[in-house]
């Protein structure tokens, strides 16, 4: 799997701040929507790719940037040598294992903290694991959590706007910690409801049973609510999986699966085969 170091930084770009919302209400965790633009003719960037952003940073290694990639998170607008492009930043803290001190997130309270107008360096474009299919029967499940919607989203648009002639089934399943947090799902920004009448496309939400009390998201349960048409799509050789989300979705989902198939020995052979295929991929982070 790569690693934010495999990602070069030598093709660095200035872009400006066109505007920056904040998606999630005041007593949820920060997420904020951020547009930027890239005045540069050089600069191209497509639904199935990801950026870098470059904050200057003392760390203890002496690194000069701390450098962070962001996924494409709506179709990218191009034009008189300009790209806009959107991306969603989720304000991060983490708690120091040795002294226990609470530290913030480098990139993300960065971007949270831009004004419109404001510069900001980023680099790339850089390859995303998640291609549309060329064969457009072919059936998608999207997992995504927090964050991890923000490739579907543009994915999702990209095929209903772009591919008139898609036929292939599309299942989201989308993890959030309450129904205030399901990004692009809900009354104040839903997007994503524009496809519900589509007949290919369908959304399952995720939510944690007590948000307030940091338990996990019920990712398994919205799966196994779906077990007999998961089995069934799964027995098509024309099925692609595609997971985004924090790292420990990956132990959850394996679990989930081997019970929806029966067994934990016929989830590992249908996983090495979509593997295999290059049906299975997926952004960890």
């Amino acid at each position: 799997m790569a690693t934010i170091s495999d990602f070069s930084k030598e093709r660095k770009f200035q872009a400006v701040i066109k505007n920056t919302s904040r998606l999630t209400p005041e007593n949820t965790d920060e997420v904020r929507e951020i547009v930027i633009e890239v005045k540069d003719p050089e600069f191209h960037c497509s639904v199935n790719q990801s950026f870098g952003v470059l904050v200057a940073s003392n760390g203890e290694f002496g690194n000069a940037y701390h450098h962070r990639l962001y996924s494409v998170a709506d179709l990218p607008e191009s034009g008189d040598n300009r790209t806009r492009l959107t991306m969603l930043v989720k304000r991060c803290y983490y708690i120091d294992d040795f002294n226990g001190e609470k530290y913030s997130g480098i990139a993300s309270n960065y971007l949270c903290d831009r004004k419109e107008g404001d510069l900001i360096t980023i680099t790339g474009p850089h390859s995303l694991p998640f291609e549309v299919p060329e064969d457009h029967t072919a059936n998608l499940i999207l997992i995504g959590m927090g964050t991890g919607i923000a490739p579907f989203r543009a994915f999702i648009k990209h095929i209903y706007k772009n591919i008139p002639d898609w036929q292939g089934q599309v299942r989201l399943f989308y993890g959030a910690r309450s129904g205030l947090e399901l990004l692009y799902l809900n009354d104040q920004d839903g997007d994503l409801t524009n496809y519900y009448d589509k007949d290919t496309f369908e959304a399952f939400h995720a939510l944690s049973p007590r948000p307030h009390m940091g338990d996990p998201i019920a990712i398994d349960q919205a799966l196994i609510t779906r077990a007999s048409e998961i089995v069934h799509l799964l027995s098509l050789s024309n099925t692609y999986i595609y997971v985004a989300g924090f790292k420990n979705i990956k132990e959850n989902l394996d679990k989930t699966f081997a019970k929806i198939l029966g067994s934990k020995e016929k989830w590992e052979t249908r996983k090495a085969e979509l593997i295999a295929g290059r049906k299975w991929a997926e952004i960890i982070y």
